[in-house]
């Protein structure tokens, strides 16, 4: 009996000291008045890619974990009950997308499918082959997936290399393939990394972020938003950065002009990833339409930068301001308590947020 109560006092005590710390690293994101950020999850160790079923069950992609997890709320109280394992052993499922009750996987060489995963997330079925034409460079190889307005799937091949022109033209691009892994084609070219990418509500056109090169200093090249209309464009890698600035090595063979510009920049090295257009209603009119953006921060800056989100403003269509909306996850000492990966919107207005290096999962909502 003593040892039973013994061990009670202690798991309540690991429980106490567990929410006093998560109290304390919470306290230190600061946002806008009026917004709050609290846990979802954090029971998802590598959290990355987000996707969102039919359902309310989120479904999150890792890298580093192998592992493709269920989360679900089901009392509706803005905190999970329960974490899933639906698949395992895979090689850095990174992006997950739903699709009429299946769950697509990106991995980093194919793209694999859980039919009707919603009835069973306590029996998943056998990943089956979509598409295994990948290459399975790691470099930049894991994935992203987002299904567009057309019903189809989009997913990126990044360069397998900091700078180098590859003579296969599906390194440094974005794809897209029907949903059953026909009608594969290069969508848009000169794009080094992209892991984000999300369709702006009143166009259907595709908007996404490019991470730059590294080793041209502390602040170049800037990160890229881009805009992408049409298929076929080309976005300057490896011959030109941000638009303007020519690469030391490949920017003689062709001149920055002859490719799309950014439409928007940010700071060198905040690494932006995941993007999403606010559809809802919960926040304030000034954040809806607008695209939040998850900056995952800098591995090789002198002075770290990014850890943070941001907002880029549209107006007329086109972007005219950014701002931070959540920051704290670096703090003044250099310390980095975590990185923002992917966001997601769920079906009340709220927005997830992705921590691939807390391994959590952050819940932000707004209350007058």
């Amino acid at each position: 009996m003593k040892l039973t109560k013994y061990l009670l006092a202690l798991t309540l005590f690991a429980e106490v000291a567990q929410a006093a710390e998560t109290d304390a690293w919470l306290s230190a994101i600061k946002l806008p008045p009026g917004f709050r950020i609290s846990l979802f999850s954090a029971q998802t160790p590598n959290a990355r890619s987000l996707a969102l079923g039919e359902d309310g069950t989120v479904y999150v992609g890792t890298v580093a974990e192998g592992r493709v997890y269920a989360v679900r709320d089901d009392d509706r109280d803005g905190r999970a009950d329960r974490v899933l394992t639906v698949a395992s052993g895979l090689n850095a499922p990174n992006g997950v997308a739903y699709l009429k009750g299946d769950l697509y996987i990106a991995e980093i060489q194919r793209i694999v499918k859980l039919k009707d995963i919603a009835a069973h997330l306590a029996d998943p079925p056998k990943p089956e082959l979509v598409y295994d034409g990948y290459p399975s460079d790691r470099h930049h190889g894991w994935k992203y997936l987002r299904v567009g307005p057309d019903g189809r799937l989009y997913a990126p091949v990044g360069a397998p290399c900091n700078i180098c022109l590859s003579e296969e033209p599906v390194y440094a691009s974005l794809t897209r393939l029907d949903a059953d892994g026909k009608n594969f084609e290069i969508f848009a070219h000169g794009i080094r990394n992209t892991v984000g990418f999300d369709w702006r509500p009143e166009t259907g056109e595709l908007w996404f972020t490019d991470n730059g090169r590294d080793y041209l200093g502390d602040d170049a090249p800037p990160e890229e938003l881009n805009h992408a209309p049409k298929a076929g464009l080309h976005f300057g890698y490896p011959y030109c950065h941000a638009g303007s600035i020519a690469d030391p090595e490949f920017g003689k063979r062709r001149s920055c002009p002859e490719f799309t510009p950014p439409a928007w920049t940010f700071p060198a090295h905040v690494a932006p990833l995941g993007i999403r257009f606010y559809h809802g209603t919960q926040f304030p009119a000034g954040y809806r339409g607008q695209l939040f953006v998850a900056q995952h921060g800098s591995w090789n800056r002198s002075q770290p930068q990014g850890y943070r989100l941001a907002m880029v403003k549209f107006q007329d269509g086109k972007p005219v301001a950014d701002e931070v909306i959540a920051e704290g996850w670096l703090r003044p000492d250099g310390e980095v308590l975590g990185r923002p990966v992917d966001l997601l919107e769920l079906a009340d207005g709220s927005l997830l947020v992705s921590d691939d290096k807390r391994g959590v999962i952050y819940r932000i909502t707004y209350q007058p």
